[in-house]
C-alpha cells in the first residue's frame, strides 16, 4: 500500500515542481504573458473564463464521442469482415495501412469542403483517427483466436452466437480495448484539428481566436482542458476493459 501512495504522490510532485520552477523562471527573467506566460496567469484565464471554455468543451466533447463511436462501428464491421473472408483480408489490409501514410492535416479541408462547416466534418476527422488503432489491433486479435477451440466448438456443433460470446469475445477484448485507449488519446486531438480547419465552437476555435488575438494564457487554458480531456477518456477506456474482463481482474490477483 505504501509503495502504491509513493507511486502516485511522485508524478504529482514532480509536476509541482515543474510549475514552480516554470513560475519562478517566467517572473525572474520578466517574460512577457504573450511569449509564455506564468502558471498562475494560465490558472486565472481558466478561472476567468470558465464558463466560455465549458461550452467550447462541450462541442468538442459532442464530436468526441460521435467520432469515436462511428470509428469502433465501422473498424469492428471491417474486422469482421476480413477475419470471415481472406480475400477481403488481402485487397483491404495493404490500402488500410497506406491510408495512414496520409496526413490527416492533408485531408481535413477536402472533408470541409465535402461535408461543410457544422459538426459533421468534426466527427468524420475524429472517426479518421480513431479508426485505424481500432481497426488493426481487432484485426490482430482476430487472428489470435485459438484454432483449437473453435474446432471444439465445431465438433461441439455450437451455434455461431455461442461460438463468438465464448471464444472470439474474450480472445479480441483485450485487443479491442488496447486499441481503445490509443483512439481515446487521438480523438481530442482530431476533434482539434476538424475545430482549427472551421466551426463556430469547440476548444479549437477558441484556442485559434485566442492566438490571433495574443492570449497566449487562453490558450494555454484551453490546452489544459485538452489534455485532462485525453487523461479523463483513456481512463474511462481502462475502466471499461477493467469492467467488461473480469477474467483479467483475477489473472492479475494471482
Amino acid at each position: 500500500m505504501k509503495k502504491k501512495s509513493l507511486n502516485n504522490i511522485l508524478p504529482l510532485g514532480i509536476i509541482l515542481a515543474l510549475l514552480a520552477l516554470w513560475e519562478t523562471v517566467c517572473r525572474v527573467f520578466a517574460i512577457p504573458d504573450f511569449f509564455l506566460p506564468t502558471p498562475s496567469s494560465i490558472a486565472r484565464a481558466l478561472a476567468g473564463n470558465l464558463p466560455l471554455l465549458l461550452k467550447h468543451t462541450t462541442a468538442t466533447f459532442y464530436a468526441v464521442v460521435a467520432g469515436l463511436a462511428l470509428a469502433m462501428v465501422v473498424a469492428v464491421a471491417l474486422a469482421l469482415t476480413m477475419d470471415r473472408w481472406p480475400l477481403a483480408k488481402r485487397a483491404l489490409y495493404p490500402p488500410l495501412v497506406i491510408s495512414q501514410a496520409v496526413p490527416i492535416f492533408a485531408l481535413a479541408p477536402i472533408i470541409l469542403i465535402w461535408l461543410g462547416v457544422d459538426l459533421k466534418p468534426k466527427i468524420a476527422v475524429v472517426a479518421l483517427v480513431c479508426f485505424f488503432p481500432l481497426a488493426i489491433n481487432l484485426v490482430e486479435g482476430l487472428e489470435q483466436v485459438n484454432p483449437e477451440a473453435l474446432d471444439l466448438m465445431q465438433v461441439m456443433q455450437a451455434g455461431p452466437g455461442f461460438i463468438f460470446q465464448s471464444v472470439l469475445l474474450p480472445a479480441v477484448m483485450p485487443y479491442f480495448f488496447s486499441g481503445l485507449k490509443i483512439s481515446a488519446t487521438y480523438s481530442v486531438m482530431g476533434a482539434i484539428i476538424g475545430e482549427w480547419l472551421g466551426g463556430s465552437t469547440g476548444l479549437g476555435v477558441y484556442m485559434t481566436r485566442s492566438m490571433y488575438s495574443f492570449k497566449t494564457d487562453h490558450m494555454f487554458a484551453a490546452i489544459l482542458i485538452v489534455v485532462v480531456l485525453s487523461l479523463a477518456l483513456f481512463k474511462l477506456a481502462g475502466f471499461l476493459a477493467w469492467l467488461f474482463m473480469p477474467w483479467e481482474r483475477v489473472q492479475s490477483k494471482e
